[in-house]
């Protein structure tokens, strides 16, 4: 045998295998492998190891190596996307103007209302603008502007993510941003418009200056008042040209872009004008800080309160009212949609164009209203003789109790003269309008008197004038006076709504309790955000619009089913129609409760405060009517808001100063605002109840009756005369004076006070009483009364 023969066999003997101690003796005890080899077969090795089990597999297949190589990985194809998409995407040519498209308003019957779509903006350059103007916009909007690469990419990383979950959008895009957003690109909240957005930004700013991109952002942004533009807006808003702004005039106008509608002063709530002014303060310091504006300059500089607006073109007469009131109808179901993530995109929407609006107006009763108002009072009024004419502000809505459509309105004499929308604004009381929501919170709730007897129509209380209100024995601080300080003594809850008795309501309220009042309030569809509940408010002392108190009525007109009234009919898109919610709601209170209501609210026409206006109208023809008056504090607004079983409308006379705007009576130091016979103030049975009558009994078709489920009210039971054998009480009493009480329980307090004079006359009608005395009365100064004490109720 050869020498390497001789190693190959010793190789196969085994002289390189394992050490001993490592072998494993064959199974069974079987003798090693000829040639010396102790281990078992390759076979019977591998299959040994596969029968062991895994050891830290899972260890094995996150480690960090894989981890952040998996990471760099899709940075790296995160950085090839955006690489891909910055070289596909290129700046496209601008096309705000094309996409500004004109819209289209119709009667419910299809006929044309109007056409808008006008664009009003002006470009102007640059140069034109001052440059302290230029850096308000800069100091609202993006500090870093000037020195930016014209992107924020955390808030644009926050703002896809939210898009991505549904939360809408938030801050944090530059002006460059909203430039590319606003010219070139639309309002739509998508995260291909956000990455497009993206990169058209870098691009803009790489290849443009700041100068271009913050004259287009200033020239193509959305002021309100239907201004696009720097030039447009300070026409629409300080009637001059924008190279005539102050620095205080241009930090306005910055500020109305972070919201047009809220922040424009002359349709601005008291929270709305509280954050304009907020705002503007927040844009005069940042320009402090960034050494644009001199700190003493900057303290000495006041809130420059915009001029009143401009009507559009087009818009003249009731036109505007109605577009207008159309638009925000539509705004706000956009935002409630999803479709617009605030009230300010959505408006930017709208004014974008391409809709086709029908409204639930009905052009014939929109017609007779205009006629109504026209004939029963604005004929009557000649602000030259007597300039205290001139400051009376009508408003009306008409809406079918079946429907919810809005059928008719009356928003002023003219767009052209009075911007503000009388039939929506919600900022005059409603007064006694209210005290019909007292009496169904009442009802539904099951609500009893002080001492415990049940709150029905024929339920006693003492109608003292200025009766201090009692919350289980102690008194609240709270004693409103009747009208003409008159005491009625005891009456019913008829009576005392006929009469419009304030001191009765004041303590109803107390007794069902403000909270259950405010919230049965808000289930009819009054706006009680951020109300607190006190006594006052059983006065009406709340701001509430004809709009609001005609959908309120409404909801007692059908019944207790809850009445949304809608202005739109259909709201159809180019792109996309917007599906519009049911005006008709549920249940939101007891049937039987709202029926009552309606019961009690017929006897206020037949034999109450609206009685002369209403009842004695030639053109009734038997026709049943509910309703009823109101007169707020100071004579500031006068109401009548009344129904039929098909037809409720709601119409209001407000006092407002011609020149300065503020709130003033309806009467003047010579004398009435009406010139035809009143000698004293105007109250909600004079000219709102004769503006509702003419106007009702000429546009509800055949005679018609309540369908009511009660056995309460003026509607059901006859009308008695009192015996006035008892005397009133401090305390709220249960001895009739005109109708039976339902409850047979005797009351449970006795009257501790009488009369110190006695009727000189028997009533004819659902009675009072004469005064038994004359309080010296005088205007509340009580916390608890905020609106004076002396809503006089009629």
């Amino acid at each position: 045998m050869g020498r390497a023969e001789e190693r190959r066999a010793r190789q196969r003997g085994g002289h390189r295998a394992a050490p001993k101690r490592r072998r494993s003796a064959p199974a069974g005890g079987a003798a090693p492998a000829p040639g010396g080899s102790a281990g078992p077969a390759p076979g019977r090795r591998a299959a040994g190891k596969a029968a062991k089990p895994p050891k830290g597999r899972i260890r094995r297949l996150f480690t960090w190596k894989k981890i952040l190589g998996t990471f760099f990985g899709l940075c790296l194809l995160t950085i090839a996307a955006f690489i891909g998409l910055y070289m596909y995407v290129d700046i496209p040519v601008g096309n705000a103007d094309a996409q500004l498209q004109s819209n289209i308003y119709k009667y419910s019957d299809g006929t044309m209302l109007a056409r808008t779509g006008q664009l009003n903006r002006e470009s102007v350059d640059l140069a034109q603008v001052p440059k302290d103007v230029q850096r308000t916009f800069v100091a609202a909007e993006n500090k870093t502007f000037y020195h930016d690469s014209g992107v924020d990419l955390r808030g644009t990383a926050r703002g896809v993510l939210n898009t991505l979950m549904g939360r809408g959008t938030q801050g944090g895009s530059t002006i460059t941003q909203q430039y590319v957003k606003n010219y070139y690109l639309d309002q739509n909240q998508t995260v291909s418009r956000k990455l497009k957005e993206l990169v058209i930004s870098l691009k803009l700013d790489r290849q443009k200056s700041k100068d271009y991109i913050l004259a287009g952002y200033i020239n193509t942004s959305y002021y309100g008042r239907g201004a696009y533009g720097i030039q447009a807006a300070a026409q629409a808003y300080y009637h001059k040209d924008a190279k005539d702004l102050s620095v205080q005039e241009g930090a306005y106008l910055a500020a109305l872009l972070q919201a047009p509608n809220q922040y424009d002063w002359a349709i601005a709530s008291d929270t709305g004008k509280k954050l304009a002014v907020a705002r503007w303060n927040y844009v005069l310091d940042n320009m402090v800080k960034q050494h644009w504006l001199d700190a003493g300059k900057r303290q000495a500089l006041k809130f420059p309160v915009p001029k009143a607006p401009k009507a559009a073109p087009g818009m003249k007469g009731q036109t505007g009212y109605l577009v207008d009131a159309a638009n925000a109808a539509l705004e706000k179901q956009l935002v409630a949609q999803g479709r617009a993530n605030s009230i300010g995109d959505a408006e930017a929407l709208v004014k974008k164009g391409g809709w086709t609006i029908t409204l639930n107006i009905d052009k014939k009763k929109q017609a007779q209203l205009e006629q109504a108002v026209t004939s029963q009072l604005i004929s009557k009024l000649d602000p030259k003789k007597r300039s205290v004419d001139g400051n009376v502000q009508p408003g009306a809505v008409s809406v079918d109790p079946k429907t919810g459509k809005v059928l008719a309105m009356y928003g002023g004499a003219d767009y052209f003269k009075h911007f503000t929308n009388n039939a929506t604004r919600r900022d005059y009381q409603p007064a006694s309008t209210f005290k019909p929501v007292i009496l169904a919170a009442a009802l539904a709730e099951g609500a009893t008197t002080q001492d415990g007897q049940p709150i029905t129509a024929n339920t006693i209380y003492d109608g003292t004038s200025g009766r201090q209100v009692v919350d289980r024995g102690s008194k609240v601080g709270f004693g409103p006076p009747n009208e003409d300080d008159q005491d009625y003594g005891p009456i019913t809850v008829q009576t005392a709504m006929n009469k419009s008795v304030n001191s009765v309501f004041a303590q109803m309220g107390v007794d069902v309790g403000m909270r259950t009042v405010m919230a049965t309030a808000a289930e009819l569809g009054m706006d009680t955000k951020g109300m607190d509940p006190v006594p006052a408010q059983t006065l009406g002392s709340m701001g509430a619009s004809p709009l609001e108190m005609a959908g309120i009525y409404a909801t007692f007109d059908n019944h207790g089913k809850k009445v949304t009234p809608a202005i739109i009919k259909s709201a159809e898109h180019k792109d996309s129609d917007l599906a519009l919610p049911d005006p008709i709601g549920d249940q939101v209170i007891p049937q039987k409760a709202a029926d009552t209501v309606t019961s009690v609210l017929t006897g206020v026409v037949d034999d109450g405060t609206a009685s002369d206006s209403v009842a004695g109208n030639s053109a009734r023809h038997g026709q049943q009517v509910a309703g009823k008056t109101g007169t707020s504090d100071n004579n500031k607004s006068a109401w009548f808001t009344g129904y039929t079983p098909g037809l409720v409308t709601s119409v209001g006379l407000f006092g407002e100063d011609s020149k300065t705007h503020a709130q003033v009576p309806l009467t003047g130091a010579t004398g009435p605002l009406n010139p035809i016979g009143h000698t004293g103030r105007i109250n909600g049975g004079g000219y709102p109840a004769m503006i509702w009558a003419s106007y009702t009994f000429e546009a509800m078709g055949d005679v018609s009756k309540f369908d009511l489920n009660t056995d309460q009210g003026a509607a059901v039971q006859p009308t008695q005369t009192p015996t006035h054998s008892q005397t009133p009480s401090q305390t709220p009493s249960h001895t009739p004076t005109s109708k039976p009480p339902t409850s047979s329980a005797p009351p449970s307090k006795t009257p501790t006070q009488t009369p110190t004079q006695t009727p000189t006359q028997t009533p004819t009608q659902t009675p009072t009483q004469t005064p038994t005395q004359t309080p010296t009365g005088g205007i509340s100064d009580n916390p608890l009364d905020p609106g004076g004490g002396r809503n006089f109720g009629q």
